[in-house]
C-alpha cells in the first residue's frame, strides 16, 4: 500500500505560531485546500502524520519503523505546498531516494522497510535535485503571500475533476471561463469578476444577492457570504465559514464568522473564531513602515501590510479595533477600549491579557458555539486545550 506521512521534523512548526497550537502544519489551509488535501489530492493516496511524541498526536499518528511492512511511504514536510511540477518529480520517486534543493534540507522522502534501519532510523540512497519553485509556509504570513497562486493551482486541479454548474443569468460576470460554480452551490444576483484571478465556490456554499467578489477567491464548502459583501483577492473562505463586510487578502480556516459589517484585510483566521459585529483590523501603520509581529522568539519584520493573526476559539466583542500586525492566541475572548495590544495571550479574558480565561467557563463556551453548528467539543480538542492552558 502506498500512503503519505507528514512530518514537521525540521520545518520549526513553532514559527507558525498562534496556528500550530492547535494543529499540525499540514492541516493549515492555504488557497482553497489544506496542504493535506492538496496532496492526497494529487497524488491520490491517503495521508498519515509522524508521531511526534507532543499532544497533538492522534489516532492517524504512525511510528515509522520495521513495521510498516510492504508498505511505500512518502515521507513529506508538513509545511511544503504541492505544485504540478514538484508532484511530477515526486511521482518519479524509488524507495532510497529523496528530493532536495540547495542549502535545504531534504523535503520529500520515498521509503520502504529495506530503508528502515536500527528501529526507526531512514537511509537514504540517493537524493535528487529539484530545480523547480518550492511553495513553503515558514511564518503565518506565508499563508497570505502565497494564498492567490495556491488558489489558482487549485482551481485548475479542482475544476477538472468535480462537477459544475451554469453561472446564473441573474449574476454579472467578468472572465466566466475563470469562474467554477460547484454543483449545489447558490449564487444570484451577485457581481462576479475573475479578470484578475480565478473564482471558485463549492457545493453547498450561498453567496446571497449583491455580494461583489474579485478573484482569485475560493468560497469553501457550505460556506455563507452574506448579503452586499465585498470580497478582494487573495481570499480564502473556508468550510462552515459565514462572512460580510469587507474582506481582503484574508484566509479563513473553517467554521468562523465574520458575518456583519467592518474590515479584515491581510490576515489569518483561524478556526471556531467569531469576529463580533464592526470589528475592524488596520492592515498598514499610519507611518507606512514595516510592521512588527509578536513571535515566541520575539518581534520579527512581516513586511509592509500585515493585519491579524487569530488562533482558533478565539472571539472579538462588537466595534473591536485591532491593531497592525496583531497576534491573538488560543481561545481569547477579546475586549477593549481603543487599539488592542499586538499580542493577546492564549485564554485572555479581555484584550489587556492579564485576566485569564476560567478553564472550564472557556470549554463550555466553546460548545455553545460548536453546538451553533451542529457540532460539539471533542475529548480530543479538549485534551490539546488543556496542553496549551497549562503550558502557554
Amino acid at each position: 500500500m502506498e500512503k503519505i506521512i507528514f512530518t514537521e521534523k525540521f520545518c520549526s512548526p513553532e514559527k507558525l505560531f498562534p496556528f500550530t497550537l492547535t494543529r499540525r502544519m499540514q492541516d493549515i489551509r492555504v488557497g482553497i485546500l489544506t496542504i493535506r488535501e492538496k496532496w492526497e489530492n494529487y497524488l491520490g493516496y491517503p495521508s498519515f502524520d509522524k508521531e511526534e511524541e507532543d499532544y497533538k498526536d492522534t489516532e492517524r499518528s504512525i511510528v515509522i519503523d520495521e513495521t510498516i511492512g510492504k508498505d511505500i511511504i512518502y515521507l513529506i514536510h508538513g509545511n511544503v505546498l504541492p505544485t504540478p511540477e514538484l508532484v511530477k518529480q515526486v511521482k518519479k520517486l524509488k524507495p532510497g531516494t529523496c528530493l532536495s534543493m540547495p542549502e535545504k534540507e531534504n523535503f520529500v522522502y520515498c521509503i520502504s522497510q529495506k530503508q528502515i534501519t536500527d528501529g526507526q532510523n531512514i537511509k537514504i540512497e540517493k537524493a535528487i535535485d529539484f530545480t523547480g519553485e518550492l511553495d513553503e509556509i515558514r511564518v503565518p504570513w506565508d499563508i497570505l503571500k502565497l494564498n492567490a497562486p495556491a488558489i489558482k493551482t487549485d482551481f485548475l486541479k479542482l475544476s477538472g475533476t468535480r462537477k459544475g454548474q451554469a453561472i446564473s443569468s441573474t449574476n454579472k460576470v467578468v472572465n466566466p471561463k475563470n469562474i467554477f460554480i460547484e454543483k449545489g452551490a447558490h449564487v444570484e444576483h451577485c457581481f462576479l469578476n475573475a479578470f484578475e484571478g480565478p473564482i471558485y465556490i463549492e457545493k453547498g456554499s450561498t453567496v446571497m444577492e449583491g455580494t461583489a467578489i474579485r478573484g482569485p477567491v475560493g468560497v469553501c464548502a457550505n460556506a455563507v457570504v452574506k448579503m452586499g459583501a465585498r470580497i478582494y483577492g487573495a481570499t480564502t473562505v473556508g468550510p462552515n465559514c459565514i462572512v460580510g463586510g469587507e474582506i481582503k487578502n484574508s484566509v479563513f480556516f473553517s467554521n468562523s464568522n465574520k458575518a456583519h459589517d467592518g474590515y479584515l484585510g491581510d490576515s489569518v483566521i483561524g478556526e471556531w473564531c467569531n469576529l463580533g459585529a464592526g470589528t475592524t483590523n488596520s492592515n498598514v501603520k499610519n507611518n507606512a513602515s514595516n510592521v512588527k509581529v509578536y513571535t515566541p522568539e520575539g518581534m520579527v519584520d512581516a513586511g509592509l501590510k500585515c493585519g491579524v493573526m487569530i488562533g482558533d476559539y478565539s472571539r472579538t466583542a462588537i466595534n473591536t479595533s485591532i491593531n497592525t500586525g496583531t497576534v491573538i492566541g488560543v481561545c481569547s475572548n477579546v475586549f477593549g477600549n481603543g487599539l488592542t495590544p499586538k499580542y493577546i495571550p492564549s485564554f485572555s479574558w479581555g484584550s489587556d491579557g492579564i485576566q485569564r480565561y476560567e478553564f472550564d467557563k472557556a470549554l463550555a463556551h466553546i460548545d455553545n458555539w460548536k453546538k451553533m453548528k451542529g457540532q460539539q467539543i471533542t475529548d480530543a480538542e479538549t485534551s490539546v486545550l488543556n496542553h496549551i492552558f497549562d503550558h502557554y
